[in-house]
């Protein structure tokens, strides 16, 4: 499948908290950050996601805000 997003981030999930409609799932980077996503409990149970899984971050924004340090 092709994505229209360019920004590729390769991460493991660390934890899964899901409720009736969304989940949300949050993701260790290389790096010392962790990223997390919303997502549709139906998508979480769709992928299987569960802790220790290898994904793939796709990033895709609409508006990019840069901030001065």
């Amino acid at each position: 499948m092709k994505y229209g997003a360019r920004n590729r981030i390769t991460g493991t999930v660390t934890s899964v908290k899901t409720g009736d409609i969304m989940s949300l799932v949050k993701f260790a980077v290389t790096g010392p950050v962790t990223m997390s996503s919303v997502l549709t409990t139906e998508s979480v149970e769709e992928m299987g996601l569960k802790i220790g899984d290898e994904i793939e971050l796709i990033v895709k924004a609409i508006h990019v805000l840069p901030v001065k340090k």
